[in-house]
């Protein structure tokens, strides 16, 4: 069975940290790309990051680089996203997803995970 779990997310105080996890199993994780998308109340889903297991690309929003980094620890098969000088507009809730053979920005996502809610208050 396919899974991808968000875990780290929860409530922090403007200015604060948060590390986001994404442990995937059931497939050859090695082979795929993985995203973070977030989406915030009543707005579109938009993309945040990405990291291709199978070729080393990287992906940041604009607006994100210089406060959000993304990194993989393929023993564990986990992509984390470690979120710094974190604001109100950050919050949202977040997903990670999987792409297949791709370079990120990947243009389609096979898997996707359930969320997990980031609350930053000001």
């Amino acid at each position: 069975e396919v899974q991808l779990v968000e875990s780290g997310g929860g409530l922090v105080q403007a200015g604060g940290s948060l590390r986001l996890s994404c442990a995937a199993s059931g497939f050859t994780f090695d082979d795929y790309a993985i995203g973070w998308f977030r989406q915030a109340p009543g707005k579109e889903r938009e993309g945040v990051s990405c990291i291709s297991n199978s070729d080393g690309s990287t992906y940041y929003r604009d607006s994100l680089k210089g406060r959000f980094t993304i990194s993989t620890d393929n023993a564990k098969n986990t992509v984390y996203l470690q979120m710094n000088s974190l604001k109100s507009e950050d919050t949202a809730i977040y997903y990670c997803a999987a792409a297949f053979r791709s370079r990120c920005p990947a243009p389609w996502y096979r898997y996707w995970g359930q969320g997990t809610q980031v609350t930053v208050s000001s």
